[in-house]
């Protein structure tokens, strides 16, 4: 049997990230499983958490096997079953699909900075396992009509090539705009998407957050996610685009907390990291010369409400440390 090369950096440092969003996705699951009333979500999101279950206690045993301490992560302390429902039918799938895709993006991302063959195979069933219930996610909402679908576009007859520089004015005020091209609409419908199914979470977390530091954080964020889904949607409005019609599944009235303060500021930083990833391939693929500079000012905005974010799970002790390296100057003193 070959010896297994020890964990390097890169990999404990990935491994310790999807500890924490996979233990995270556990509670968060439990708590909409008890309160499903629909079979077929609650066939799906069951299934779902075993699998994920057997990720975790992979995870564990690679951390024993190299000698590492097991993070804490969130455990059934982080949940309260029992309380009333916080969201409309729908959002548990909703917010599951959003959460895959989420997944998706980093499963393949750490693939890419693993080495060690086992560490690899996980990510790679990681992957193929996220993938597999993001469509599930999909077909259900499709099938129940609560999906909405990016604009439709005539198809394209003949091939164009760009003739001039005015096909990247956008900045000028005075220079007329040309209408958003597919590539442009697919970044901005995907970042309204996000940000509605985000406002209504949070929105949520608001509702039932414990500390009132951590109530007028959530606050902040709806009215952030708000006013990114307002701007993009006045990009549309201005090619006369159809923008996406909001999402039904919205928060109810309840205000008892299904999870820890904790639990769900690490859930929102999750989404404000997703949040810069996806802003940054929109700006790299827009080229009308506006686009790129609004993408950058909401990036700022996201980057500033995330490290406030940061700052208070810190200052309440929410903030697991990730594995360190060697401080060199503080072992020669």
């Amino acid at each position: 049997m070959t010896q297994q090369h020890p964990l390097t950096s890169s990999e404990l440092g990935t491994l310790w990230m999807t500890y924490q969003s996979k233990t995270m996705i556990l509670r968060m699951l439990e708590y909409f499983i008890a309160q499903a009333d629909d079979t077929q979500a609650k066939e799906i999101m069951q299934n779902s958490h075993h699998k994920i279950i057997n990720y975790v206690e992979n995870i564990k045993n690679i951390f024993i096997n190299e000698g590492a301490v097991i993070p804490v992560g969130f455990t059934e302390q982080d949940v309260n079953i029992g309380v009333p429902k916080l969201y409309d039918n729908r959002f548990d799938i909703m917010f599951l699909r959003l959460l895959k895709e989420i997944n998706m993006g980093l499963h393949t991302l750490h693939i890419n900075m693993a080495y060690r063959k086992d560490v690899v195979l996980l990510y790679k069933d990681l992957t193929s396992f996220t993938q597999g219930v993001y469509d599930q996610c999909v077909d259900y909402l499709q099938e129940k009509d609560v999906l909405p679908r990016p604009p439709a576009v005539t198809m394209p007859k003949s091939v164009e090539f760009v003739e001039g520089t005015n096909y990247m004015s956008g900045f000028n005020l005075f220079s007329e705009k040309r209408a958003l091209n597919t590539i442009e609409v697919a970044h901005l419908y995907h970042a309204i998407e996000s940000n509605i199914i985000g406002m209504q979470l949070i929105t949520g977390f608001a509702q039932v957050a414990n500390e009132p530091e951590v109530k007028k954080y959530f606050i902040k964020g709806k009215e952030l996610a708000k006013k990114i889904v307002t701007d993009n949607t006045q990009l549309f409005l201005q090619s006369d685009i159809q923008p996406p019609s909001t999402w039904g599944a919205n928060a109810t009235d309840s205000k008892v907390a299904p999870f820890s303060d904790k639990l769900m500021m690490y859930c929102t930083s999750l989404f404000c990291s997703f949040g810069l990833g996806s802003n940054a391939l929109g700006t790299a693929f827009s080229l009308r010369s506006d686009l790129p500079l609004k993408m950058i000012s909401e990036a700022k905005d996201i980057l500033t409400y995330g490290q406030e974010g940061g700052k208070l799970m810190a200052k309440n002790g929410w903030l697991e440390e990730p594995p360190q390296m060697q401080d060199r100057n503080q072992l020669t003193k």
